[in-house]
């Protein structure tokens, strides 16, 4: 493991869909201040990142990751993904396991689609390649992103995610749409996770139910819940003071678990 100074975990923060490694920007700035090497990839197909060739999976993004860690030289990081970041961090678990220090899954679900999450991914795919339709169907998400009341208190924020999104390309959109839709269930890697875990969840999120929430936190062996008041979709945007506190606490749950290990 690299870490960063004074001796800190390298932390990987993993963005939405739709969006870039900017949206970590609050949580990046205060764990650099700290000490901790924080990596923050845009994934394939946005923010800087070319799409690239091969099918839509998962696995190719975790993968990616984990090449962007070998090349830092990093063996084991702080993972902490939020919406197709969780995604894809539930990825990198099943295909690197052991190299995971910690987890932060905001705003995901470990579930695989049903028939009807599929058809509603392959219809969003469907309009991508229609120049008329495709930005509308783009422009319409932002709003569902964050909650109600980000959008009636905090409207900069939610023009923000509005100037990100429109920037998305549609290819690289479908491409992760095909790849969510194709993920596997991943409850079972989460049960055989056994390091200091929280999910995290928008108390005004509209995508993600308490239900698919629950399920993942009761499949960590070390998992806890924490709902954000007022927040959405995207708490590092709409919360990030309470998604920083979260950070750091899970942080101080792996420097205790690390301490009592060295003890015995």
């Amino acid at each position: 493991m690299t870490a960063g100074t004074n001796g800190r975990v390298p932390v990987v923060l993993l963005h939405a869909l739709a969006l870039d490694s900017s949206m970590w920007d609050a949580q990046r700035e205060a764990l650099e201040r700290r000490g901790h090497l924080v990596i923050a990839p845009d994934q394939r197909g946005f923010g800087g990142t070319p799409l690239g060739d091969g099918p839509p999976s998962l696995d190719t993004v975790a993968d990616d990751l984990a090449r962007e860690l070998d090349g830092r030289g990093i063996e084991r990081a702080v993972l902490a993904g939020v919406s197709m970041g969780g995604y894809a961090a539930m990825a990198f678990l099943r295909r690197h396991p052991g190299r995971a220090l910690a987890l932060a899954l905001l705003s995901t679900r470990a579930e695989a689609d049903d028939e009807a999450a599929r058809t509603a991914r392959e219809g969003f795919v469907a309009l991508m390649a229609d120049p008329v339709k495709g930005p509308a169907a783009i422009g319409s998400t932002a709003p569902l992103l964050v909650g109600a009341t980000t959008r009636a208190e905090r409207p900069q924020v939610l023009d923000r995610v509005r100037s990100v999104v429109a920037g998305a390309a549609p290819a690289s959109l479908a491409w992760a749409q095909q790849a969510i839709a194709a993920r596997a269930d991943a409850l079972d890697v989460l049960r055989a996770t056994d390091i200091p875990a929280v999910v995290i969840v928008g108390e005004e999120d509209e995508l993600v139910t308490e239900a698919d929430t629950r399920a993942m936190v009761e499949a960590l062996p070390q998992g806890r819940l924490v709902v954000v008041p007022r927040s959405g979709h995207l708490p590092p945007l709409e919360a990030p003071e309470a998604t920083r506190a979260e950070l750091d606490a899970l942080l101080g749950e792996l420097d205790s678990s690390s301490a009592e290990v060295g003890a015995r």
